[in-house]
Protein backbone atom coordinates (compact mmCIF):
# COMPACT_ATOMS: atom_id res chain seq x y z
CA UNK A 1 0.00 0.00 0.00
CA UNK A 2 1.31 3.39 -0.96
CA UNK A 3 1.02 5.86 1.85
CA UNK A 4 1.00 9.62 1.55
CA UNK A 5 1.43 11.31 4.91
CA UNK A 6 -0.03 14.80 4.80
CA UNK A 7 0.08 16.31 8.28
CA UNK A 8 -2.25 19.24 8.03
CA UNK A 9 -6.02 18.63 7.62
CA UNK A 10 -8.22 21.23 9.52
CA UNK A 11 -12.66 18.69 7.04
CA UNK A 12 -14.97 16.64 5.59
CA UNK A 13 -13.56 7.96 7.78
CA UNK A 14 -12.57 4.55 8.92
CA UNK A 15 -11.26 3.31 12.29
CA UNK A 16 -12.36 6.18 14.58
CA UNK A 17 -10.04 7.30 17.36
CA UNK A 18 -11.32 10.65 18.60
CA UNK A 19 -9.15 12.63 21.01
CA UNK A 20 -11.28 14.77 23.27
CA UNK A 21 -8.40 16.65 24.84
CA UNK A 22 -8.76 20.28 23.76
CA UNK A 23 -4.97 20.80 23.71
CA UNK A 24 -4.69 18.28 20.86
CA UNK A 25 -7.19 20.10 18.62
CA UNK A 26 -5.58 22.53 16.19
CA UNK A 27 -7.39 25.70 15.20
CA UNK A 28 -8.40 25.60 11.55
CA UNK A 29 -7.19 28.13 9.04
CA UNK A 30 -10.40 29.61 7.59
CA UNK A 31 -10.71 31.85 4.54
CA UNK A 32 -13.14 32.69 1.77
CA UNK A 33 -14.15 29.88 -0.60
CA UNK A 34 -11.53 28.89 -3.19
CA UNK A 35 -11.98 27.94 -6.83
CA UNK A 36 -11.95 24.19 -7.45
CA UNK A 37 -9.62 23.46 -10.35
CA UNK A 38 -10.76 21.21 -13.19
CA UNK A 39 -8.12 18.49 -13.53
CA UNK A 40 -7.79 15.37 -15.64
CA UNK A 41 -7.82 12.23 -13.49
CA UNK A 42 -6.93 8.60 -14.05
CA UNK A 43 -8.83 6.67 -11.35
CA UNK A 44 -12.08 7.34 -9.52
CA UNK A 45 -13.18 6.05 -6.11
CA UNK A 46 -16.84 6.62 -5.27
CA UNK A 47 -18.07 3.66 -3.21
CA UNK A 48 -18.08 4.86 0.38
CA UNK A 49 -17.52 2.73 3.48
CA UNK A 50 -20.39 2.55 5.99
CA UNK A 51 -18.21 3.92 8.79
CA UNK A 52 -17.16 7.10 7.01
CA UNK A 53 -17.98 9.71 9.60
CA UNK A 54 -17.23 13.05 11.20
CA UNK A 55 -16.71 12.96 14.96
CA UNK A 56 -17.67 16.17 16.77
CA UNK A 57 -17.35 17.64 20.23
CA UNK A 58 -18.95 20.88 21.45
CA UNK A 59 -17.97 22.42 24.78
CA UNK A 60 -19.94 24.59 27.18
CA UNK A 61 -18.60 26.54 30.14
CA UNK A 62 -19.63 23.54 32.22
CA UNK A 63 -19.47 20.19 30.39
CA UNK A 64 -20.23 19.53 26.74
CA UNK A 65 -21.38 16.86 24.29
CA UNK A 66 -19.90 14.74 21.53
CA UNK A 67 -21.11 12.47 18.75
CA UNK A 68 -20.97 11.63 15.05
CA UNK A 69 -22.39 12.69 11.68
CA UNK A 70 -22.24 10.30 8.71
CA UNK A 71 -20.60 11.05 5.39
CA UNK A 72 -23.06 9.43 2.99
CA UNK A 73 -21.56 10.16 -0.43
CA UNK A 74 -17.98 10.63 -1.59
CA UNK A 75 -16.02 10.89 -4.80
CA UNK A 76 -12.23 10.95 -4.91
CA UNK A 77 -10.10 10.93 -8.06
CA UNK A 78 -6.38 10.31 -8.36
CA UNK A 79 -3.63 10.82 -10.87
CA UNK A 80 -0.60 8.68 -10.27
CA UNK A 81 -0.56 8.01 -6.52
CA UNK A 82 -1.88 11.46 -5.56
CA UNK A 83 -5.39 12.79 -5.00
CA UNK A 84 -6.38 15.20 -7.77
CA UNK A 85 -9.87 16.09 -6.55
CA UNK A 86 -12.55 14.94 -4.15
CA UNK A 87 -15.84 15.85 -2.49
CA UNK A 88 -17.93 14.52 0.41
CA UNK A 89 -21.61 14.92 1.28
CA UNK A 90 -22.47 15.04 5.00
CA UNK A 91 -26.04 14.06 5.95
CA UNK A 92 -26.87 16.29 8.93
CA UNK A 93 -29.96 14.20 9.74
CA UNK A 94 -27.62 11.34 10.75
CA UNK A 95 -26.27 13.39 13.68
CA UNK A 96 -25.95 11.33 16.85
CA UNK A 97 -24.93 12.09 20.43
CA UNK A 98 -22.63 9.44 21.92
CA UNK A 99 -22.08 10.74 25.47
CA UNK A 100 -25.73 10.30 26.55
CA UNK A 101 -27.17 6.75 26.38
CA UNK A 102 -29.69 6.45 23.52
CA UNK A 103 -32.40 5.12 25.81
CA UNK A 104 -32.29 8.26 27.96
CA UNK A 105 -34.71 11.08 27.20
CA UNK A 106 -31.88 13.62 27.20
CA UNK A 107 -30.32 12.05 24.10
CA UNK A 108 -33.34 12.59 21.84
CA UNK A 109 -33.91 16.04 23.33
CA UNK A 110 -30.35 17.16 22.58
CA UNK A 111 -30.32 15.75 19.04
CA UNK A 112 -33.67 17.39 18.27
CA UNK A 113 -32.32 20.74 19.50
CA UNK A 114 -29.13 20.43 17.44
CA UNK A 115 -31.19 19.73 14.31
CA UNK A 116 -33.57 22.68 14.74
CA UNK A 117 -33.12 26.32 13.70
CA UNK A 118 -30.94 27.14 16.74
CA UNK A 119 -28.13 25.06 15.26
CA UNK A 120 -28.15 23.17 11.93
CA UNK A 121 -31.71 23.99 10.78
CA UNK A 122 -32.05 20.74 8.82
CA UNK A 123 -35.47 21.70 7.44
CA UNK A 124 -33.66 24.23 5.25
CA UNK A 125 -30.17 22.70 5.15
CA UNK A 126 -30.34 18.87 5.38
CA UNK A 127 -26.78 18.31 4.18
CA UNK A 128 -23.32 19.84 4.14
CA UNK A 129 -20.52 19.44 1.61
CA UNK A 130 -16.73 19.41 1.67
CA UNK A 131 -14.79 19.79 -1.59
CA UNK A 132 -11.00 19.46 -1.77
CA UNK A 133 -9.31 22.51 -3.29
CA UNK A 134 -5.63 21.87 -2.61
CA UNK A 135 -3.10 19.44 -1.16
CA UNK A 136 0.33 20.96 -0.63
CA UNK A 137 3.22 19.76 1.50
CA UNK A 138 1.43 18.40 4.56
CA UNK A 139 -1.78 20.47 4.22
CA UNK A 140 -5.21 19.58 2.88
CA UNK A 141 -7.59 22.44 2.05
CA UNK A 142 -11.21 22.42 0.97
CA UNK A 143 -14.46 24.35 0.79
CA UNK A 144 -16.88 23.48 3.60
CA UNK A 145 -20.47 24.42 2.77
CA UNK A 146 -22.74 24.42 5.82
CA UNK A 147 -26.10 26.20 6.20
CA UNK A 148 -25.61 27.69 2.74
CA UNK A 149 -22.29 29.32 3.69
CA UNK A 150 -19.01 28.23 2.08
CA UNK A 151 -15.62 28.79 3.71
CA UNK A 152 -12.24 27.29 2.88
CA UNK A 153 -10.51 25.42 5.69
CA UNK A 154 -7.10 23.79 6.03
CA UNK A 155 -6.12 21.01 8.43
CA UNK A 156 -3.77 18.07 9.18
CA UNK A 157 -4.47 14.61 7.84
CA UNK A 158 -3.10 11.19 6.97
CA UNK A 159 -3.96 9.76 3.56
CA UNK A 160 -3.45 6.13 2.56
CA UNK A 161 -3.91 5.02 -1.04
CA UNK A 162 -3.96 1.57 -2.60
CA UNK A 163 -5.12 0.14 -5.91
CA UNK A 164 -8.69 -0.29 -4.65
CA UNK A 165 -9.21 2.19 -1.80
CA UNK A 166 -8.33 5.55 -0.28
CA UNK A 167 -8.49 6.33 3.45
CA UNK A 168 -8.45 9.94 4.70
CA UNK A 169 -8.05 10.37 8.47
CA UNK A 170 -7.71 13.86 9.88
CA UNK A 171 -6.17 15.00 13.11
CA UNK A 172 -8.62 16.56 15.56
CA UNK A 173 -9.14 20.22 14.62
CA UNK A 174 -11.53 23.05 15.47
CA UNK A 175 -13.77 25.37 13.49
CA UNK A 176 -15.55 28.50 14.71
CA UNK A 177 -19.25 27.61 14.34
CA UNK A 178 -20.28 31.27 14.04
CA UNK A 179 -18.48 31.44 10.66
CA UNK A 180 -21.36 29.25 9.40
CA UNK A 181 -24.13 31.15 11.22
CA UNK A 182 -24.49 28.69 14.10
CA UNK A 183 -24.82 31.34 16.76
CA UNK A 184 -26.99 29.87 19.55
CA UNK A 185 -25.69 30.91 23.02
CA UNK A 186 -22.44 32.24 21.56
CA UNK A 187 -20.62 34.79 23.70
CA UNK A 188 -19.51 36.47 20.49
CA UNK A 189 -23.12 37.10 19.45
CA UNK A 190 -24.90 37.42 22.81
CA UNK A 191 -24.01 38.84 26.24
CA UNK A 192 -21.62 36.24 27.65
CA UNK A 193 -22.15 37.39 31.24
CA UNK A 194 -25.92 37.06 30.87
CA UNK A 195 -25.59 33.57 29.39
CA UNK A 196 -23.58 32.32 32.36
CA UNK A 197 -23.40 28.50 32.40
CA UNK A 198 -25.57 28.39 29.26
CA UNK A 199 -22.76 29.84 27.14
CA UNK A 200 -21.59 27.44 24.41
CA UNK A 201 -18.04 27.86 23.15
CA UNK A 202 -17.64 28.86 19.52
CA UNK A 203 -14.88 26.35 18.71
CA UNK A 204 -16.21 22.91 17.76
CA UNK A 205 -13.79 19.98 17.63
CA UNK A 206 -13.96 17.75 14.54
CA UNK A 207 -12.23 14.64 13.28
CA UNK A 208 -12.87 13.28 9.79
CA UNK A 209 -12.48 9.67 8.68
CA UNK A 210 -13.40 8.66 5.13
CA UNK A 211 -12.82 5.43 3.21
CA UNK A 212 -13.71 5.18 -0.47
CA UNK A 213 -13.31 2.29 -2.91
CA UNK A 214 -13.36 1.94 -6.68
Amino acid sequence: MKKILLKGFSILTLGIAFTSCKNDAKTTETSEAKTVEVVETALEYNTISDNSVIIWKANKIVGGHEGTISITKASVSTRGNKIAKGSFIIDINTLECTDIPKEEEGNAKLVSHLLNEDFFDVEKFPSAKFEITNIKDNKLSGNLTLKGITKNITFDTKIETSDDSIIISSDTFTIDRTEWNINHNSGKIMDAAALGDYLIKDDVELKINVKVKK
